[in-house]
């Protein structure tokens, strides 16, 4: 098929454009928000923290049903991958108007129970009603877009997320200086540019890729069983993460009654975004590549492969977190005049420098290994470490010897790197060879 089988320049510069624009969206409704003022901006960075916590569950068909379209598509089976497609569809589809529902009517309780700092408690309830309500568009733009890219269009998702940004950026402009709508326009605004884009990566699924015409099936059981096998242990570990996550938020609330720890976390955040989308881009790129190469039994160009992406990515993080952290004031100008929190953010900037050389290699070797079929590993690893070193470390360094924010970015940034040094032992070890989906199939 004319889309698949490109190279990784190919498909992480679209990828990597796509994913900036995703995160330049947060950091335009933070700097938009920042003239509303710093609580505004902390509540919904929290909000969207607790939004990602209840949406892990639609990561179970996506992530495994990435797997199964490129192992399938490398093994020249595009139908099996079509229908990989649908069935995940469907499933999302149900679970995303179960959580919309969950997540409009109980956003209060949701945020009380958490513990969330008073200050922050009104706004962030507001957001994450309106976005939270419209989490289907979370369950279903995934789906569509991983349908696109997993057979080589990695432009059509970049073109999607362009012109969800500026439906975002004038809604935002509309709603916040003309309407004097605050966190409620933002939140309306963010759910319009996800509508926008999921009609736009439909269309063009349906147009571009023409894999419903191959004849190829297997039973749908055995094609939802390839696709929970591998989705299921990653929704395991992105549960953990957040769970993590979510204690870590936690700490951070109880560090100062204005929330201006967790403030100082969310702008800090919005800024690393910037490294983080490299490495994301790469190791979902390489993932593709992954699942194609296993597919076709190219285990050597496999190895290879993931490891130039891991280098690659762990340069590029480490020189751009680098320029944040020197550039640190000069940056937090946009966003704030308080002195106090400029010189927060950054400190946490420069401890940043080593939790995304860690967090980079993690995503690389962590997707290599899922796509393989080794999806085990990430989450015995993870369950270990996100707590012991994450949220424990929090506790030690930020509350136990008074840290603060400072000693949370300690915590997590051990957390990230003891995991990376386990992930690659696990990649040169060599196991993930063994765990092909659909060698039962040939």
């Amino acid at each position: 098929m004319e889309g698949k089988r490109k190279t990784l320049t190919q498909l992480f510069i679209p990828i990597c454009l796509e994913t900036l624009l995703f995160m330049l969206a947060g950091m335009v409704d933070t700097l938009m928000l920042s003239s509303v003022g710093d609580q505004a901006v902390g509540a919904v960075g929290t909000a969207n923290t607790y939004i990602g916590i209840f949406i892990i569950m639609f990561s179970i068909i996506s992530s495994g049903m990435v797997a199964v379209m490129t192992q399938n598509i490398g093994a020249g089976r595009d139908g099996v991958a079509y229908q990989a497609r649908q069935l995940g569809l469907c499933f999302n589809a149900v679970l995303g108007v179960l959580m919309s529902i969950f997540l409009f009517s109980c956003s209060g309780q949701i945020l009380t129970v958490v513990g969330v700092a008073e200050a922050l408690h009104q706004p962030a309830e507001t957001y994450l009603r309106i976005v939270g309500g419209a989490c289907i568009l979370n369950a279903l733009i995934p789906i569509m877009s991983s349908y696109l890219r997993a057979f080589g269009y990695t432009k059509e998702p970049l073109y999607a997320s362009i012109t969800g940004n500026v439906v975002n950026l004038v809604l935002n402009a509309v709603f916040l200086f003309a309407l004097n709508m605050g966190v409620q326009g933002v939140a309306i605004a963010t759910v319009i540019s996800r509508v926008s884009n999921l009609v736009i990566v439909t269309i063009m699924g349906a147009v571009l890729v023409k894999a419903k015409n191959n004849p190829e099936r297997i039973s749908n059981r055995a094609v939802l069983g390839q696709i929970v096998k591998i989705g299921l242990p990653s929704a395991c570990e992105t549960a953990l993460y957040n769970v993590a996550m979510t204690l870590v938020i936690r700490f951070l609330n109880q560090m100062d009654a204005q929330g201006m720890n967790v403030t100082a976390r969310s702008y800090t955040v919005q800024i690393t975004n910037f490294s983080y989308c490299v490495g994301a881009a790469l190791a979902q790129a390489n993932a593709i590549m992954t699942g194609w190469r296993i597919g076709a039994k190219e285990y050597d160009e496999c190895d290879r492969g993931t490891r130039k992406a891991a280098i690659m990515g762990v340069i590029v993080a480490a020189c751009l977190e680098t320029v944040f952290a020197i550039c640190s004031g000069w940056i937090m100008k946009l966003f704030t005049d308080d002195p106090k929190m400029i010189a927060l953010v950054g400190k946490l900037l420069a401890v940043d420098i080593v939790l995304e050389i860690g967090r980079v290699t993690n995503l690389v070797y962590g997707n290599a290994l899922k796509t393989s079929g080794d999806a085990v590993f990430p989450v015995v690893i993870g369950a270990v470490f996100m707590f012991l070193c994450a949220v424990g470390g929090t506790y030690l360094f930020g509350i136990k010897l008074g840290l603060l924010a400072v000693g949370a970015y300690i915590g997590l940034a051990s957390d990230e790197c003891v995991r990376a040094i386990g992930m690659c032992l696990r990649w040169h070890g060599g196991k993930w060879k063994e765990k092909r989906l659909i060698q039962e199939e040939n």
